[in-house]
């Protein structure tokens, strides 16, 4: 007897808004030759520890999660995944500032100028 299995489709650890997708393709438009896509990482910086970071990458790396949007290809890197799994990522404008917002249900604290979190 055989046992038929399906393997489901793994959730993203991340979701992004429209107006995020929507600024990746912006990114991506502009990028220079060799950008393969965009990466969100969190390295240790802030008085709170981590940060939020997003840059053009040139390669993809075995662990990074990809994530396929309509406006190009988006990488997590795959040391932050723990820190950022739920999390809502954004773009904001308004008539002040413009950048990416993060709703992260994993961050337990942060600074008071909001450039870093601790989890």
């Amino acid at each position: 007897m055989t046992v038929e299995t399906k393997a489901r489709a793994r959730p993203s650890a991340i979701t992004m808004t429209a107006a995020a997708e929507e600024r990746i393709a912006e990114l991506m438009a502009r990028a220079p030759a060799e950008a393969i896509g965009v990466k969100l990482s969190t390295p240790r910086r802030g008085c709170s520890g981590l940060a939020y970071s997003v840059d053009y990458v040139t390669s993809e790396l075995a662990f990074d999660e990809k994530i396929v949007t309509s406006g190009g290809t988006f990488y997590v890197d795959g040391g932050s995944i723990l820190y950022l799994i739920g999390s809502t990522m954004d773009w904001v404008e308004d008539d002040f500032a413009a950048g990416f917002t993060f709703a992260n249900p994993n961050a337990k604290g942060a600074c008071g100028c909001g450039e870093s979190f601790t989890v």
